[in-house]
């Protein structure tokens, strides 16, 4: 054995010592080190990862789609894998602005629009197969789904639990009915426990998500082999970003909240030490929709998720831009820590569920949230609810397509809809981090009621799915909200790339300019760009005083999204409402 390997395998021990420290286990944590380098074929590895690595820079964006958003159709029928059409379609203009696609669960499932996984090892032939997955890995960074919490209660290993059969028969958590859980945290309303009847009784099933959705048992160190070696395969059909959805909630111990447990950062951990073992330049992204404090913990010590989901962002950018004050927005950004070479932000405004709400706990007021959510119901949105301990509801999320979102104030709908919408994305993009944008953001989507009415299903409403014929004609309408939106968001993230002060690590500084300009500065890595972002996100015209934001009187500044140059560096600009101007130094 190598010495790096050695060294890789006392690594592992540690984490597997911390993450079963008072549990009975089958083996020793040193077997289980050797299994876990044997699965990922780690047993020859020459060379060690490097701390403190950026594996981004600023030409990197990240398409969020499902398999299906796309579907080449003949009337009903679809004639063509959608991961094919999805291929052939994101290989036109949507090249030039993404280098990275995520492909949302494209597995066997039975509820969930694939959250709810029946078999990890295979493509949904609905989508196509691993090919076509192979082909996209190979014009595009790509990033798949680990659900990693949960599996469907249709898979293979719940039969096997059902019967009492191995392995699956000791992979999920279970617990007596009696037991005190009031303390666990529930992202639903559904019942935490399902009653289910196995060949040796009657067993109450853990199930944080949907009674589909059954939780797996980390504590037995199979279910994480079994992990592991998805993580393999997943490797080796292309993907190099893997999301961890859900994981907040991977480990259970009664009487404690059951989220965010110190177990969970170490199973992230140990995930991370084989994944940079095995390919360097992968990345892990954990999706965790809490509150923003807690969101923060899975940085770790730079040595958890490379990457965190932004999950504050959403809420506070729609609110600022319905509200027409950026007070909040502004505030929660100084509170948020400069990432470390290594870490980063993934940014995002628009998702395939909704719009978070307790990633705004303690951020937004009472009075506040409830106006941005009877704001976002009368443009059609819907509300997803979460149980309390004491047995009352919350809103959890809202469902809406990010364009409906963004149709209006609070005063009602109004012309601006388009000149929001595109400003909202212009201040995602210039905040330090990655950006990911949704299709159905870069379509400028409607929400879609026939889908949610057909399903009951609120989250349906901003997931649409579209023909490809019916796509295509409307991107082909200049006229359509549609092509406006495309061809806008194309030449802005167009832009970005060639900006090395929008480097996801680069400096990011908050500038104070009232409550209807929201700024920030950013400065590259080697200090050769500024560019200060400056935005009105409200519906009437302001006006700026350059002095306000001290440019260098000897350096030429152009607006990068217009290409105009600034003569007069003490002038006093007209920004319209939801007008943008990235001033760089040329």
């Amino acid at each position: 054995m190598s010495d790096l390997v050695q060294k890789l395998t006392a690594n592992l021990k540690h984490q597997l010592d911390v993450i079963y420290s008072g549990i009975s286990l089958n083996r020793s944590t040193d077997q289980l080190a050797d299994e876990l380098i044997d699965w990922m074929n780690l047993d020859d590895v020459t060379q060690e990862p490097k701390p403190f690595t950026n594996h981004w820079d600023e030409s990197d964006a990240v398409l969020i789609t499902y398999g299906d958003s796309i579907e080449r159709k003949n009337g009903y029928s679809v004639t063509e894998a959608p991961l094919k059409t999805l291929h052939s379609f994101v290989s036109g203009p949507l090249k030039a602005a993404f280098n990275a696609i995520h492909i949302l669960p494209f597995y066997p499932y039975s509820s969930d629009d694939g959250f709810s996984v029946i078999n990890y090892s295979v493509v949904n032939e609905a989508l196509g197969d691993w090919h076509d997955i192979r082909r996209l890995s190979a014009d595009f960074r790509l990033m798949s789904d680990l659900v990693i919490n949960h599996c469907s209660s249709r898979s293979v290993w719940f039969d096997q639990f059902i019967k009492g059969e191995s392995p699956g028969r000791d992979y999920f958590r279970t617990e007596l009915p009696s037991t005190d859980l009031t303390k666990v945290v529930r992202p639903r309303t559904t019942p935490l426990l399902r009653e289910t009847e196995t060949a040796h009784g009657v067993q109450h099933v853990w199930c944080t998500f949907s009674p589909d959705q059954v939780d797996l048992d980390f504590t037995n160190p199979d279910v994480l082999i079994e992990f592991v070696k998805i993580v393999r395969l997943y490797l080796d059909q292309g993907v190099r970003i893997f999301r961890l959805d859900a994981v907040a909630f991977l480990w259970k111990e009664t009487g404690t909240s059951c989220i965010n447990l110190r177990q969970t950062h170490e199973i992230i951990r140990l995930l991370r030490t084989l994944v940079e073992h095995a390919c360097h330049d992968a990345v892990i992204i954990t999706e965790t929709n809490i509150p923003n404090q807690e969101n923060l913990t899975y940085f770790g010590n730079a040595n958890e998720a490379h990457c965190i989901y932004n999950f504050s962002l959403p809420p506070l950018l729609v609110n600022t831009l319905v509200s027409g004050d950026s007070t909040h927005l502004k505030r929660w950004l100084m509170t948020m820590p400069p990432c470390q070479d290594g870490t980063a932000y993934f940014n995002f405004v628009a998702s395939h569920d909704g719009i978070g709400l307790r990633p705004v706990e303690g951020l937004l007021s009472e009075k506040e949230l409830n106006g941005l959510i009877n704001t976002m119901m009368g443009f059609g949105g819907r509300v997803s609810m979460r149980t309390l301990d004491d047995g009352s509801t919350r809103p959890y999320e809202i469902n809406i397509a990010l364009f409906d979102a963004l149709q209006g104030t609070h005063a009602g709908p109004d012309k601006w809809g388009v000149q929001r919408f595109i400003a909202a994305h212009v201040i995602m993009l210039a905040l330090e981090g990655i950006p990911g944008i949704y299709i159905h953001s870069m379509l400028g989507t409607r929400n879609d009621y026939a889908r949610f009415e057909n399903t009951q299903h609120n989250r349906h409403i901003n997931r649409h799915r579209w023909d490809l014929g019916e796509l295509e004609a409307q991107l082909g309408d200049a006229q359509s909200t549609h092509a406006q939106v495309y061809n806008r968001l194309i030449a802005i993230l167009a832009i970005r790339r060639q900006q090395r002060a929008f480097h996801p690590n680069a400096t990011q500084f908050t500038l104070q300019l009232g409550p209807h300009i929201f700024g920030i500065w950013r400065q590259s890595i080697d200090r050769r760009q500024s560019i200060f972002c400056l935005n009105n996100v409200s519906d009437q015209t302001v006006e700026l005083s350059l002095i306000d934001i001290n440019l260098i009187d000897s350096v030429t500044w152009i607006d990068l999204l217009t290409g105009q140059a600034i003569p007069d560096h003490q002038a006093t600009l007209s920004l319209p409402p939801y007008g943008s101007l990235w001033l760089s130094n040329a």
